[in-house]
């Protein structure tokens, strides 16, 4: 397992390293529009969709993405569609975790169809804006999500049930602790300052996502920093009460050893339309 795990990882590595660091955005955006069709490829089977019919809501998901490039979206200003999806983004992703797995089942399927679709759409452009912006600003709003998920992890490895004796979803994910939680947070305060040295002391010319936010001051780059991992903590959340709706243990096994798509990108889907909520603000 570990060495399909890894053999995986590198080939992925292989094939996103050159299309990030082309020095054209078209090559980084259409390696993603790609995953992000198979995405809800998985999306559509998750929940109860034949084959002809998931493969269809990944075409179209495909066609949605490449009509936004069409039209010139990736670097237009579209403030009032981050604030929009953002905004949803806090506040159904609140009440999908309050309801959820018997919640999720009481949901019309053209509706969690059409959502997964939208929130995927949503996330490609936002994706592809950040890398028209620079690779700097990108790559701190996806470094952010893994150092929020790793720093999870070892502190909920280490801390986990010590300060708090109940779960943070255990309904959802029993695995996870409000002490992991903590821990990722803190993690992503330390990279946000982090990154900001680096950013002075080498005059990057791109300013990071965390450049953009502490000018405005450090307590609004405190604040958003954190919200940032608290709201990659629900699109995790989210994707797993999909999974355990569905009984599947991964989203799907596109990824030898990582499982699907979704399962790598779901902490992406809810921060990368509200990093450039707040870049825009």
């Amino acid at each position: 397992m570990l060495k399909q795990r890894v053999l995986t990882a590198i080939a992925l590595l292989l094939i996103l390293l050159p299309a990030l660091f082309y020095p054209s955005p078209i090559a980084f955006c259409a390696v993603a529009v790609v995953l992000i069709a198979a995405a809800a490829w998985e999306w559509a089977r998750l929940n109860g969709c034949s084959a002809a019919v998931s493969y269809s809501i990944g075409m179209a998901c495909l066609a949605l993405c490449l009509l936004f490039w069409n039209l010139g979206l990736l670097d237009r200003p579209i403030s009032t569609l981050w604030l929009l999806s953002g905004s949803i983004w806090v506040l159904v992703g609140a009440w999908l975790l309050l309801g959820s797995v018997a919640g999720w089942t009481q949901i019309p399927q053209v509706v969690r169809l059409a959502g997964g679709i939208a929130a995927l759409c949503l996330a490609w452009l936002a994706i592809a804006q950040a890398r028209v912006i620079g690779i700097n600003f990108l790559l701190s709003v996806l470094v952010l999500v893994w150092v929020a998920d790793i720093c999870a992890y070892f502190a909920g490895r280490a801390f986990g049930g010590r300060f708090s004796r109940s779960k943070l979803a255990p309904a959802i994910s029993p695995g996870k602790s409000w002490e992991g939680a903590w821990g990722g947070m803190t993690g992503v305060i330390v990279l946000a300052a982090a990154w900001c040295w680096g950013d002075a002391y080498w005059n990057a010319t791109v300013p990071s996502f965390y450049s953009r936010l502490l000018s405005r001051g450090w307590w609004w780059l405190l604040l958003a920093t954190v919200f940032m991992a608290a709201m990659s903590i629900v699109g995790d959340l989210v994707e797993s009460l999909v999974k355990r709706s569905a009984g599947a243990k991964d989203s799907s096994g596109l990824l030898p050893g990582h499982g699907g798509v979704l399962d790598r990108i779901d902490a992406l889907l809810p921060t990368l339309p509200l990093a450039m909520m707040l870049y825009s603000l």
